[in-house]
């Protein structure tokens, strides 16, 4: 088992930025290949970045793309989503997953993943 809990959302102006975290307790961290996802109301949940456990690999949604940058670090048991660019059309619950299904890509489906945390509101005023 894998407890993840997010934070860093907010209320922002558009253009502005936000640092998400994700901090992960539980089964070695390390071993699991990580993402983020994001739902807006009355939506399903759409993958927004991915990150393989060694970091070596990443990988973007095309509407976030050069706007956002995941990362992590094993030591801390935290993987990261720097939101840079904010729009309003990126308002939504963020949320971070853990997945044990692919050692060495990075996974995109979302019923690939194993663990989720409870999301973090992320805000953008136009």
């Amino acid at each position: 088992q894998v407890q993840l809990v997010e934070s860093g959302g907010g209320l922002v102006q558009a253009g502005g930025s936000l640092r998400l975290s994700c901090q992960a307790s539980g089964r070695t961290f390390s071993i699991y290949a990580m993402g983020w996802f994001r739902q807006l109301p009355g939506q399903e949940r759409e993958f927004v970045a991915g990150i393989t456990w060694n970091s070596e690999r990443t990988y973007y949604a095309d509407s976030v793309k050069g706007r956002f940058t995941i990362s992590r670090d094993n030591a801390k048991n935290t993987v990261y989503l720097q939101v840079n660019s904010l729009k309003p059309e990126d308002t939504a619950v963020y949320y971070c997953a853990a997945s044990l299904k692919s050692r060495w890509g990075v996974v995109v489906d979302i019923n690939e993943y194993d663990y989720w945390g409870q999301g973090t509101q992320v805000t953008v005023s136009s």
